[in-house]
């Protein structure tokens, strides 16, 4: 599957998306942050590797979220990385997971990923 080339969440230091899942973002209406995160870990690799094709498998998502409390669908944010590795990589070479909700992250960005790949050398 090629991977489209994401617009930077960060640009020039601002965030392109700002606040917390479940007060400016509906996991239901607005799953733009969440997306844009997924595609720039992709991008990323993909930039520092030459090709998603050197990855043997996803070992580890863990997904921060900033939510306003009350908030408990954090799971279902998380699926979309989920299924965005999984629909790069396959079924086989997906990751243990890990999803937090804080109150707060750098920049006032609602969402951060953090994922670990295995490589061929």
């Amino acid at each position: 599957m090629r991977v489209p080339r994401p617009n930077p969440t960060v640009i020039g230091h601002k965030p392109k998306f700002a606040g917390r899942l479940g007060r400016e973002y509906k996991v239901e209406q607005d799953a733009k942050p969440r997306a844009s995160q997924a595609l720039n870990v992709l991008s990323a690799a993909r930039n520092h590797l030459g090709s998603l094709d050197k990855v043997t498998r996803v070992v580890k998502l863990m997904a921060n979220l900033a939510t306003e409390g009350g908030f408990f669908a954090q799971p279902k944010v998380a699926d979309a990385a989920s299924e965005l590795l999984r629909d790069v990589f396959g079924e086989d070479k997906l990751p243990v997971r890990m999803v937090l909700g804080i109150a707060s992250l750098p920049l006032g960005v609602p969402v951060v990923l953090e994922v670990l790949f295995e490589v061929e050398v």
